[in-house]
């Protein structure tokens, strides 16, 4: 069995997409954030402020080859910076893996984070054009390493249901 990575911008539905794939395949989902912040024992935001990015890129890099050697069956939910840095993007076209991005659109994007800006220290004191322009040039900027994946699936005006139903569907 291979490994399903699912990678795409912040509020792209990457945990919930894989969260609802987990289930309906019983294959168990690996959130690379949360598997940093177990073995760190601090969350990402401590590991930033402690540490810095690129430390913190450094471990992402790590915990994410940790994850892809385990012989165990997973669904592997990227950050968004994850396929950016360390030549990781390198590792979405490995043979033992099934890499999808999860592709959405600005509008998509935009009308998802508005929401919940507060839990995304990126955005979270931006007003809103300077939020639609900072996903707009990071999309841009990001898109050459997420088309590295093997697939793109559109979550664009799509429900959780119809995303997975089309993953099931790369996976048959």
């Amino acid at each position: 069995m291979k490994k399903i990575i699912l990678l795409g911008y912040m509020g792209c539905g990457k945990s919930t997409i894989a969260q609802n794939l987990s289930k309906t395949t019983n294959i168990p989902f690996l959130d690379l954030d949360n598997c940093i912040e177990k073995k760190a024992n601090l969350s990402i935001k401590e590991i930033f402020e402690k540490h810095g990015e690129i430390y913190f890129r450094k471990l992402e890099h790590e915990m994410f080859v940790e994850l892809l050697q385990s012989s165990e069956n997973s669904i592997i939910g990227l950050g968004g910076g994850t396929p950016c840095y360390a030549n990781n993007h390198e590792l979405l076209k490995r043979d033992d893996v099934v890499s999808i991005y999860l592709k959405a659109s600005i509008d998509t994007l935009y009308n998802r984070l508005v929401y919940n800006k507060s839990k995304r220290p990126l955005i979270a004191n931006m007003d809103e054009e300077e939020m639609r322009e900072f996903i707009a040039k990071h999309l841009f900027d990001r898109s050459f390493y997420y088309n590295h994946a093997q697939h793109k699936v559109s979550v664009d005006d799509k429900t959780v249901e119809e995303t997975v139903q089309d993953i099931l569907e790369i996976l048959a």
